[in-house]
């Protein structure tokens, strides 16, 4: 929505024009659906001689940075618990041509890394999620942040983006005959990491459309 459509809107508003008028004109000036509403919501529909324009939600720098936070250490949390599974698949199902020792010694470190990534990154994500959520609830209008919305957005297509390359992979190897228990579980396992946040965050993203 640009600038001169809220101007438009709110001029009209203030010229006592009705808000299904300024609809209809602004739809068959070409402007779509979405930007009319959006426009029209920045105003109160009460009845008040000029028009009342809407609260803003305001995002501060100390909110912003814990979004980031949080969505940062959700995909160390992530990469890290999936870490974990695939070194627990690799010493319970052994690759038979890799060196057994080296093997073992490399899965080890793994998880090790992987424990103690989880271990620091996973609560400062829970801790970060709740104080969020309690500053959503006492000012819901922060749901509308741009910079929340972006995030999320943004962590979407990242989940999505893995989910669809995992499931290729899966098809190419299947397609190559080499579709062992040990791919098939790691394979799983992506999916099923990637697909949780996906589903998660869009329905978080359609319940606050519902909400609005």
């Amino acid at each position: 929505m640009t600038i001169d459509l809220a101007q438009f809107v709110r001029d009209a508003l203030a010229k006592g024009a009705q808000r299904s008028e300024i609809q209809e004109t602004l739809l068959t000036a070409g402007w779509r659906q979405d930007e009319i509403k959006n426009a029209l919501d920045q105003f109160l529909d009460v009845d008040f001689p000029i028009p009342v324009p809407r609260r803003k939600p305001y995002l501060s720098a100390r909110e912003a940075f814990l979004y980031l936070l949080m969505f940062l250490t959700l995909y160390i949390s992530a990469f890290s618990f999936g870490t974990l599974i695939f070194q627990f698949v690799n010493r319970w199902l052994p690759d038979a041509l890799s060196d057994r020792y080296l093997a073992l010694d490399s899965i080890t470190s793994a998880i090790r890394m992987g424990t103690a990534s989880l271990i620091i990154a996973f609560p400062i994500f829970l801790f970060i999620s709740w104080v969020l959520t309690k500053a959503i609830d006492r000012d819901p209008e922060k749901r509308s942040s741009r910079v929340r919305k972006w995030l999320t957005y943004v962590t979407l297509f990242i989940a999505a983006g893995v989910i669809i390359g995992d499931f290729i992979t899966m098809i190419y190897n299947l397609l190559a005959g080499e579709l062992t228990l040990r791919f098939v579980i790691k394979i799983m396992t992506v999916a099923v990491i990637a697909g949780a946040i996906f589903g998660y965050y869009l329905w978080d993203l359609r319940k606050e459309e519902k909400e609005s």
